[in-house]
């Protein structure tokens, strides 16, 4: 049968249109390889692994079947298509794994350049780090103290990757290290970066930054060395609309000595390439993140490929245990990176007996006959409907949202914020009756008729909206949440800002929706006071362990759960793996070394 016959979107079928031009022979198999990987990006895969797909039909209501993977493999590499790594060709083929070259591209080279950063050791007053550290984590009495030797490797190495859930310190941790690195000799000079994949984030940040650093028992002059603004990597980077490149790059390195990256498990692939592109070889890069949390949006998982095979030698274990006091435990690294990775363990907002901490350690350690176990238990921090239904979960969220409501109708913004942020609902999905999608739209209604209002009125007092795009003009992007708000010259969507609140009118807001429910993807990063989590009755692929991990975290005082038992065993049982290659190519070598991939200039052909 014909390829044009399969079920293929615009940009698959725009690839196949290009590479038959390329090749008019070329085989229905290699074809195919090529529609399945386009696939596979969209659906965060940073390549095709072939033996998933080898003697399958990928789309099953036709006849067509790929080859046995040895034979698959053949007709690839016959392929004029297809090439080795640094091929001037569209497809890259490695082992088991066929890309596309720009994909292939960025995982080499982001690879290349950690390896290159990690292997440089900075010079560092050791006798000085160990009084910083002993003073600015004086306060900590856990053993081993993971934040203060995660600070310790972040002096010593250009690369850091600090990883722990929530209440876990990590923005303490940053905010301590910076001030030991500003306290070393020459710190004074230190130029400093924050960043994080969005706005939202970046504000938070910042502002978790400027908060910490007046405690720091440090003088004057390194309190206002450390930095107080923060900016998304795409402004950092100069973002050119549609276009791949960005601004900077190695031929115009950012102007930076370090750069701290929070957020960093929402950083793709692509973008996290371009960023170590950018930063100056001798720069020290500080990556801070939760690797249990949903990965990006876009292609790769590149935070949780950095944590794999995190652990210290005995020399570096001896190292650390002499500057800190610590007792350091000895696991050897199973990564070229393993070393610059610090896992922090110790939550300081979920205590021992936390219903909503015990939960995310199940969901994290797969038990889901044991994560059914503790919502069934009466903890005052969980509760959980198992037989959810929409219109009883409608009335749950008018319930829950009436005391922001109540107070939105004043239109004072402080206590508007403060309300809206004490409960949010959440959901795994955009459509159905328990998708964010459905959900808004039904609570708008019911709250407009509650109010009296026409069904085409859009505006109303308490409307919660979240901007969908950037508009750099007004300076509200992709994930600001506003609130509608009565004031002495009509409603007015009210933001947060750095400097206040920041007043528009309703017609001037670029695109948004409303927000009273959002995606468990949108709501990383953030924090409410009180979680509803809503998980489809249907079983759905979006149904993963690091999504309902990500959604009950967002909650510091407690989580409500509606979903069937079934769609929460699903959830917990279905570890989402991307398919990549980043960890095999910092993997420590057992066999022959990755090749290092096409030339930079490559990167735009494809």
């Amino acid at each position: 049968m014909s390829l044009a016959e399969l079920p293929l979107g615009p940009l698959e079928r725009a690839l196949l249109a290009s590479l038959k031009r390329l090749e008019p022979t070329a085989d229905s198999s290699v074809l195919a390889a090529a529609a399945l990987t386009c696939q596979a990006l969209a659906g965060g895969d940073v390549c095709l692994p072939l033996s998933r797909w080898a003697g399958k039909r990928p789309w099953p209501e036709f006849a067509f079947a790929l080859p046995a993977l040895s034979d698959w493999q053949a007709r690839l590499r016959a392929s004029t298509l297809v090439g080795d790594a640094g091929a001037f060709s569209p497809l890259i083929l490695e082992g088991e794994r066929l890309y596309l070259a720009r994909y292939q591209a960025y995982e080499a080279q982001l690879a290349a350049q950690l390896l290159g950063r990690v292997e440089q050791l900075p010079s560092v007053d050791e006798t000085r780090l160990a009084d910083s550290l002993q003073r600015l984590f004086a306060f900590n009495q856990q053993q081993p103290d993971w934040q203060r030797l995660a600070a310790a490797q972040a002096v010593r190495r250009n690369l850091a990757v600090i990883s722990g859930g929530p209440g876990t310190g990590k923005t303490t941790t940053v905010v301590r290290l910076l001030a030991a690195l500003l306290e070393q000799p020459g710190g004074e000079r230190l130029a400093i970066g924050l960043a994080a994949p969005t706005g939202k984030a970046a504000a938070r940040m910042a502002e978790a930054i400027r908060n910490a650093k007046a405690q720091l028992p440090v003088s004057d002059a390194v309190k206002a060395a450390l930095p107080e603004e923060a900016r998304t990597l795409h402004r950092l980077l100069g973002n050119r609309g549609d276009s791949p490149r960005v601004r900077h790059d190695a031929s115009n390195p950012l102007p930076l000595d370090v750069l701290v990256v929070d957020e960093a498990s929402m950083v793709d692939l692509a973008l996290m390439a371009k960023l170590l592109d950018a930063l100056p070889p001798q720069a020290r890069l500080i990556l801070l993140g939760d690797k249990d949390q949903l990965a990006a949006v876009e292609a790769g998982a590149v935070f949780a490929e950095l944590c794999e095979g995190q652990g210290f030698t005995p020399t570096t274990a001896a190292e650390l245990q002499r500057l800190t006091g610590q007792s350091v435990p000895c696991t050897p690294p199973r990564s070229r990176l393993g070393e610059a990775v610090v896992l922090l363990s110790h939550s300081h907002r979920f205590a021992g007996d936390s219903g909503i901490g015990e939960l995310a350690r199940r969901i994290n350690g797969g038990d889901a006959s044991g994560t059914l176990a503790l919502l069934g238990e009466a903890r005052s921090d969980l509760a959980w409907q198992a037989q959810p239904g929409p219109q009883a979960l409608l009335e749950r969220l008018e319930q829950g949202y009436a005391p922001y409501l109540a107070a939105a109708q004043i239109g004072e913004p402080v206590a508007a914020f403060n309300a809206f942020n004490a409960f949010r609902a959440l959901a795994a999905q955009r459509d159905g009756a328990f998708g964010v999608n459905g959900l808004n739209e039904a609570l708008d209604a019911r709250l407009k008729r509650r109010l009296g209002l026409a069904a085409r009125d859009r505006w109303y007092p308490g409307r919660a909206v979240m901007v969908t795009q950037n508009d750099y003009a007004l300076g509200l992007f992709n994930g600001d949440i506003g609130l509608c708000l009565p004031t002495a010259e009509g409603l007015r969507v009210c933001f947060e800002g750095e400097d206040g609140f920041r007043l528009f009118a309703t017609a001037r807001l670029p695109s948004h929706d409303s927000a009273f429910a959002m995606t468990v993807h949108k709501s990383q990063g953030s924090e409410f006071s009180e979680v509803l989590l809503a998980l489809p009755e249907q079983p759905s692929p979006l149904l993963t362990r690091a999504l309902l991990y990500t959604g009950i975290t967002r909650a510091k005082h407690k989580v409500e759960l509606w979903a069937l038992a079934a769609r929460l065993r699903e959830a917990v049982e279905t570890r989402a793996e991307r398919a990549a290659g980043l960890a095999e190519r910092l993997a420590l070598p057992t066999s022959a070394t990755p090749p290092s991939g096409p030339a930079k200039d490559q990167l735009s052909l494809f």
